[in-house]
């Protein structure tokens, strides 16, 4: 598909190829940029085995990879559809999206209480207890001003 993509675009600029208007060439090229970016980075993916990578992350890292696979190749099955003529909104691909967002969501609050801090709930306590007011009692001696005279 890259190639058919390239060759419409090199031959729009030459002004030879009228299968579509010029004004889109712009982002006929940008998505063709984006498409080998996409290209390079599932190479570069497949490059290693997936027991190979997941070995070397943690539990909470290794779903995240396992939800980013899911989701990246659910959104290409979504633009798949599109391109076949099927409205991806009505099928099964939406709700199946959808439900990876919830799990992707869910290992963002954990990755988020990881990186909250701790309380120490007695230094806490002392804290508020320190900076709470306390009145004097009515009968307490005044302390004279030491040093000090009202002259």
């Amino acid at each position: 598909m890259r190639t058919v993509l390239g060759k419409l675009i090199v031959m729009a600029g030459e002004g030879i190829n009228e299968d579509y208007p010029v004004e889109i060439h712009e982002y006929l090229s940008t998505f063709e940029n984006s498409i080998g970016a996409v290209d390079e980075m599932l190479k570069t993916m497949m490059s290693v085995s997936r027991n190979e990578l997941l070995q070397k992350l943690d539990p909470l890292e290794q779903a995240k990879v396992d939800l980013v696979s899911a989701y990246t190749l659910n959104s290409m099955f979504w633009v798949y559809l599109a391109t076949q003529g099927v409205n991806p909104k009505e099928h099964p691909v939406k709700q199946e999206l959808e439900r990876i967002r919830v799990y992707m969501n869910r290992v963002k609050e954990i990755t988020d209480k990881k990186k909250a801090g701790k309380l120490d709930r007695g230094a806490a306590s002392r804290f508020v207890k320190n900076a709470l007011w306390e009145p004097k009692p009515k009968n307490a001696p005044k302390v004279a001003n030491k040093g000090k005279s009202k002259n």
